[in-house]
């Protein structure tokens, strides 16, 4: 699913956009918030940013049900696809904000972890720990390296902190669809898999546990920690170019 200069521009254009939405929901991330305000003020700003939002009604293989809101939210041991509902926010709390939306016809995506008010030291080592992560898998991106490297380069990042890799779930190509092949797992071997060539266009988002990396799927089809630990999710939209990777997801 290679990517056009043109195509890659576009992405960068609707990057640019879903990080200013990112940034403002971030800023909102406070005790007191409902989670559901969260979603609304999302929907909100995408749309006032020319886009549609890329979760909503999206129905991934696998899934009982189409996705109702905009943006997943998930707290503290959830780690990923949790829904916007009255919870209200508390200090403390790991709030991890996942969001896509469709600019020019493209997809981007990219996911934030907000650590609220004052969060225990584990949670502080464990959020600065999978922001690592990520960075190290965008810098091993480059034309000629492999998605094993990525993996490797993620897994011995949070290894590094002693922290684990949640299991089974994964980055992936984006672009034309949300979800496009290939696979991006958060382990690997390096020198595996599939080569990165120019114009592959890739979310790249480590989530990392800080307990044990086994899963239990929640009743909303979340996914959360099986032993209850602290979960951390980031991610960015990444071109592969031959000057190596560029984030499209930021401002």
């Amino acid at each position: 699913m290679l990517k056009t200069p043109e195509e890659i521009k576009t992405m960068r254009e609707g990057g640019r956009r879903l990080a200013a939405v990112i940034q403002a929901l971030k800023e909102k991330t406070e005790p007191g918030v409902a989670t559901r305000q969260l979603d609304r003020l999302a929907y909100r700003l995408i749309h006032g940013a020319g886009a549609k939002p890329a979760f909503l009604r999206y129905r991934p293989a696998g899934a009982r049900h189409a996705y109702p809101y905009t943006l997943c939210i998930s707290l503290n041991d959830v780690v990923v696809h949790g829904q916007p509902s009255g919870r209200v926010i508390a200090d403390g709390d790991l709030v991890k904000l996942d969001l896509g939306l469709v600019y020019g016809g493209l997809y981007v995506d990219a996911a934030v972890t907000v650590a609220v008010g004052a969060p225990g030291r584990r949670e502080e080592k464990l959020v600065n720990a999978t922001k690592e992560a990520l960075k190290a898998g965008i810098a091993a991106a480059r034309p000629g390296s492999t998605l094993g490297d990525i993996g490797a380069a993620i897994e011995k990042t949070v290894r590094k902190h002693r922290f684990t890799v949640a299991e089974g779930l994964t980055g992936h190509g984006i672009g034309r669809a949300l979800h496009e092949e290939p696979t991006v797992w958060n382990f690997g071997k390096p020198g595996s898999g599939a080569k990165l060539v120019p114009g592959m266009t890739l979310a790249i988002e480590p989530m990392v546990a800080a307990g044990g990396g086994e899963l239990r799927q929640l009743l909303d089809e979340s996914w959360g920690t099986a032993d209850g630990s602290p979960a951390a999710h980031f991610e960015h939209t990444i071109a592969v170019t031959q000057e190596g990777p560029l984030v499209l997801t930021e401002i």
